[in-house]
């Protein structure tokens, strides 16, 4: 699962890359200069992405994290929470910069994608408590 994680890591520092010149190369074509969710996509992408994984990464040596039952579940509605999060806020910046307005129903798969972010969220804490406090004996 330790390479998994890293990968994990490694393919959100990407897309976060690839977010802010999506958002640099698309607002410079269309001339525009006011305010889109495309600008944010980039950081959420290597907050949420990069340094949470890299974190878990850590926790994971130290505590045995993925050990946990409640690790794989929290590694994939993590990523299904960031998939459908960061494709809201895309869909959304990307019809602002184009003049269109993007609806309610965006918005609501934004939350959804939130919601399953904190589910996941709740998920690594509850494994994380598991195994911070197992006696030394039992951790393996």
């Amino acid at each position: 699962m330790t390479k998994k994680i890293y990968w994990a890591a490694a393919i959100y520092t990407i897309l976060g890359l690839l977010g802010g010149l999506y958002y640099r190369e698309l607002t410079k074509a269309e001339n525009f200069t006011g305010d889109t969710q495309l600008s944010i996509v980039h950081t959420h992408l290597l907050a949420l992405g990069t340094l949470v994984f890299l974190i878990v990464l850590v926790l994971d040596k130290v505590f045995t994290l993925s050990a946990t039952r409640s690790f794989a579940p929290f590694f994939w509605i993590y990523h299904a929470g960031m998939l459908v999060t960061v494709g809201g806020m895309v869909a959304h910046g990307t019809l602002t910069v184009l003049g269109k307005e993007s609806g309610a129903a965006i918005a609501g798969i934004a939350g959804l994608g939130h919601i399953l972010l904190t589910v996941a969220f709740v998920l690594l804490f509850v494994g994380l408590h598991g195994r911070i406090w197992k006696p030394a004996e039992s951790k393996a």
